[in-house]
């Protein structure tokens, strides 16, 4: 399918692929691009930049150009929220953020699609924040001219999965904090979560509607719960009193408050004694004492899913051996 043409025969013939320039520290990028019509001036540049030699192309039945790879592959790629635009360049194409969300890779189909050769598409972490027009993924068909039907099969995946990244918008909470612990109520000791908590709350982009102090009571703490939610908090932070010392009763308090405990306890690290229950669908998240040191911790990963719709509940999986058909539970956040 390729011809290799020296520089000088070209003239007048169309480039069957992009060429890319660089200069150290200077530039990187397309010095000409598929179908340029080659001109006696550009055969000093070509040479400059050590060409001497470019392909045409003649497809064969049944392949594609890198380019039109692409884009047939960013189109699927793109699910809700992302979108893709310009022209490829080198059989390469970005992925875009329609609006601000969390980003969710889908990760199997991903994988899956790397696995057929020829091309590939890479993406940000699942569940990562992003802004309007930030780059969540890249895609590239790797040969210059590929099979039309690697190109299809990774569409066909894609499709079946409504796209591989998804723009999920984040709902604004009216968020209800409830800081417990007998040092603070007495203010024996400053407090210095409810600063904390309103900086995550507002960087989000929700807001809060109350805030209240209270001593280790787990009835105080069910009634100050409930009466949050009466007055429209859709969401509930707590902190404090989600270890094991005797005082640590705030998680008493919210099961005290009928809500249903779907977690306590994740492998996560700073963040392990953390809590998620429902009060109907009002999520209640325990923060625990280790959200007063870093900066990062488990609540910064949980959240923006809360606030995306997602339900973070605890699932058992059963794994069978062949020899005894016995039962492995394995837990962790879906």
């Amino acid at each position: 399918m390729f011809k290799t043409v020296k520089i000088e025969d070209a003239i007048g013939l169309f480039m069957a692929h992009d060429v890319t320039e660089i200069r150290k520290g200077e530039f990187k990028g397309r010095a000409f691009k598929k179908g340029h019509k080659i001109r006696p001036g550009d055969i000093g540049h070509f040479q400059r930049i050590g060409k001497r030699h470019v392909y045409t192309l003649d497809l064969d039945e049944g392949y594609l150009h890198e380019n039109d790879a692409a884009m047939a592959m960013a189109q699927a790629f793109c699910g809700p929220g992302v979108s893709w635009h310009g022209e490829p360049k080198e059989g390469k194409l970005n992925m875009f953020a329609e609006r601000d969300g969390l980003l969710k890779v889908d990760v199997d189909a991903l994988t899956e699609i790397n696995l057929l050769g020829d091309i590939m598409c890479a993406s940000r972490h699942t569940n990562t924040l992003v802004n309007e027009g930030d780059i969540v993924a890249g895609t590239r068909a790797i040969p210059l001219a590929l099979k039309t039907d690697v190109v299809l099969e990774a569409v066909g995946i894609a499709r079946n999965h409504g796209g591989i990244a998804v723009v999920k918008p984040l709902r604004k909470a009216r968020t209800g904090i409830v800081i417990t612990g007998n040092e603070v109520f007495a203010r024996l000791i400053e407090d210095q979560f409810e600063l904390i908590l309103r900086k995550k709350i507002d960087q989000i982009g929700s807001e809060i509607v109350g805030v209240t102090f209270l001593p280790d009571d787990p009835s105080i703490i069910a009634n100050e719960i409930k009466k949050l939610v009466s007055i429209g908090a859709d969401l509930i932070l707590t902190t404090g009193g989600m270890s094991v010392d005797p005082d640590d009763v705030t998680r008493k308090g919210i099961q005290m408050t009928g809500a249903k405990t779907d977690c306590y306890g994740a492998p996560i690290l700073p963040g392990a004694m953390f809590l998620i229950a429902y009060i109907d669908d009002v999520p209640i998240l325990g923060v625990p004492a280790c959200g007063l040191y870093h900066q990062i911790t488990i609540l910064d990963l949980i959240l923006p899913r809360i606030l995306a719709g997602e339900k973070i509940e605890r699932i058992i999986r059963q794994k069978c051996h062949a020899h005894d058909f016995g039962t492995n539970l394995v837990y962790f956040f879906s």
